[in-house]
């Protein structure tokens, strides 16, 4: 017997909610901006340049014991945190004034303060502010190429209506996932665009199910409302999508509890994009579809008296 998390006969009349949707949308998409405009994001290392030194600490010696050394450094701004374990520190130095030899000499000056409480340097990493600029592009280009790219494939494999509707999906899990990292201010870096770029492909997957039935369902019932028509295609791909989230969310949870801090932004990067792409898929992209009603052709169906199955 196959897992079903829903009945087969499943019938949520998810047409009547749209508009409390479209308003719910609106406020996440809204938000998102202006937590964006007034927070910014936590630019990590790799965009804004600078010195990230990764190091398993002298057993006593914690992030106070390091912040007090540190501070009378002249580095400027400084953040030390604990890495997973309490002797596992991750220490932050802004970019120095200056060239390459700048973020050299600040790199020295601050292992020669530190190397008494230090048993390990696990890692060091010096990004210079041309590399970040260069970083920040890329990623910009790379989510602009990713859509736009989304964008012409559902145009080709559908209608215009349903290439507007996945798009406009995207564009909100987009805006709302980086809404979430202004809010929480967890460090936005590259592996951050990966998050976001694999959003975008998971929210893409579970539209195009959906607008296949869709449009079967067109070809099907020639004489069913399209509100009707919209309906009996999401409760037909519901168990699907459920069952898909659900088992993706749960390798997620386990990669944010148990995968440590290096990958722990990401993780919760992409269980919200799980979620808000679900969401977004049943919620936006098809109700915005009814909106705009594609043509609807004049090809022969199996007749409205299977309009219950």
């Amino acid at each position: 017997m196959l897992l079903r998390l829903l009945p087969e006969d499943v019938n949520v009349n998810f047409m009547a909610g749209r508009k409390i949707a479209f308003a719910f949308s609106l406020l996440l998409v809204v938000g998102s901006i202006a937590l964006f405009g007034s927070r910014g994001l936590n630019l990590g290392i790799d965009f804004l340049g600078g010195t990230m030194i990764e190091v398993k600490t002298e057993q006593g010696q914690g992030v106070e014991e390091f912040r007090a050394v540190m501070s009378d450094l002249g580095l400027g701004d400084v953040q030390i945190q604990e890495f997973g374990a309490a002797d596992d520190l991750l220490i932050r130095i802004q970019r120095q004034p200056g060239d390459d030899v700048a973020q050299q000499a600040a790199l020295a000056t601050a292992k020669q303060a530190i190397d008494g409480m230090v048993v390990e340097y696990r890692r060091v990493e010096v990004v210079g502010p041309t590399v970040g600029s260069e970083l920040q592009e890329a990623a910009i280009y790379a989510i602009c190429f990713a859509l736009g790219a989304i964008l012409i494939y559902i145009w080709f494999r559908f209608e215009w209506q349903f290439s507007v509707c996945a798009i406009v999906a995207l564009i909100h899990d987009v805006i709302t996932t980086v809404g979430l990292f202004a809010l929480l201010q967890l460090e936005f870096n590259l592996a951050t665009v990966a998050a976001v770029l694999t959003i975008a492909g998971y929210s893409i997957n579970d539209t195009v199910v959906v607008f296949d039935r869709v449009r079967e369902n067109i070809r099907k019932y020639k004489t069913m409302p399209f509100a009707g028509l919209t309906n009996l295609a999401i409760n037909q791909t519901l168990s699907r999508t459920l069952m898909t989230s659900v088992t993706t969310l749960v390798a997620l949870v386990a990669l944010s509890i148990f995968g440590g801090e290096v990958i722990r932004d990401f993780s919760i990067a992409l269980i919200w994009g799980v979620v808000i792409g679900t969401y977004s898929s049943i919620l936006v992209a098809v109700p915005m579809l009814l909106t705009l009603e594609p043509h609807r052709g004049e090809e022969a169906g199996s007749g409205d008296a299977e309009q219950t199955a």
